[in-house]
């Protein structure tokens, strides 16, 4: 029988789940994993994880000792939730986590250097080398700067709500171990704004993002690998085979997994190499009009951040009540 797409795209591409369900990536295995906010607060609602929630409030508390108001417990055990998530899934995966920065600091280069320096501490603490663990932090000029930041500590950084070409170049240039263009959400912003229902595979706007980017990427030698994210189907994970990795949830991992046609390789660094690529030097005010020139981008950015801001409120919110339960 012919091998699965899930084990063709293996032989060509780095397959990563993105899923904070650890029984999840027991399942499929795959070499990394990564969370973001709203993963994150979905596991924490499991009944299955409900020990992880407990526990780390239960450790909050006691660190915090004669200080151990509710309010301060449940800030600290937010801090140190999405670590003790990382440190159960690292046990299970042979690579690398991404731990992401709260999004509310997606302006802030200093508050994200620190938090990001936090979360490495964290893992440190627990016995991770910081070659296990990437930072993951909103692609804004502000986030790529203070990437920038730890990168030149040994701290690295996974750069996400990546919509755009601009985004991935100030990426590159500096030094940037890994970015995470958003395949899915540049498609539900091209069929929202066209009217139209569904584009072809390989038309598909996120597609055609991602192999722009890697193809610069590999023409120009840049290091930074390039994980397309965020899926819509499975058509759009076939298009980006070759792709450095990709980060496929559960259920698209399932898809693959259960299919068995034959999986071409797409992208391919010794054909980018040879393409004719203008090259573009990135200052902050040229990013800035590339990014308000590109409107998809702009928006998808701002509603990424949006979007994982209310998650984090929301594990807030879920934390406090949890406390209030083990403490009644």
């Amino acid at each position: 029988m012919q091998k699965s797409l899930l084990d063709q795209l293996r032989e060509v591409t780095v397959v990563v789940a993105d899923t904070g369900d650890i029984q999840a990536i027991e399942t499929y295995k795959p070499q990394d994993a990564t969370t973001n906010p709203s993963l994150i607060t979905a596991a924490a609602q499991m009944p299955q994880y409900q020990e992880i929630v407990d526990d780390t409030l239960k450790a909050a508390r006691q660190s915090l000792g004669a200080e151990a108001t509710a309010a301060n417990v449940v800030s600290l055990a937010f801090d140190r939730l999405a670590v003790s998530f990382g440190l159960k899934i690292l046990e299970i995966i042979p690579g690398r986590v991404s731990t992401e920065v709260d999004a509310r600091l997606s302006y802030d280069t200093e508050a994200t250097v620190a938090k990001g320096r936090d979360l490495i501490a964290q893992y440190e603490a627990s016995n991770i080398t910081r070659e296990r663990v990437l930072i993951k932090i909103a692609a804004t000029w502000e986030g790529i700067q203070a990437a920038a930041v730890l990168e030149k500590e040994g701290i690295h950084c996974n750069l996400t709500l990546l919509f755009g070409i601009h985004q991935a170049i100030a990426c590159a240039e500096n030094g940037i171990t890994l970015i995470s263009p958003f395949v899915g959400r540049i498609l539900d912003w091209y069929k929202k704004d066209t009217g139209r229902d569904s584009y072809p595979s390989n038309e598909d706007p996120g597609v055609v993002s991602v192999t722009e980017i890697y193809n610069y990427y590999k023409k120009f030698a840049y290091k930074t690998e390039v994980m397309g994210a965020s899926f819509r189907n499975i058509g759009e994970i076939c298009e980006l085979a070759g792709s450095d990795l990709l980060t496929i949830a559960p259920a698209l991992l399932g898809e693959l997994q259960s299919s068995h046609e034959d999986l071409p390789r797409k992208l391919d660094p010794m054909i980018a190499a040879e393409m004719s690529i203008e090259k573009i030097h990135l200052d902050k005010d040229t990013f800035e009009r590339m990014h308000s020139e590109n409107r998809m981008a702009n928006e998808k950015l701002d509603e990424g951040i949006k979007g994982f801001t209310t998650a984090l409120e929301v594990l807030e919110k879920l934390l406090a009540e949890r406390l209030a339960t083990i403490e009644a």
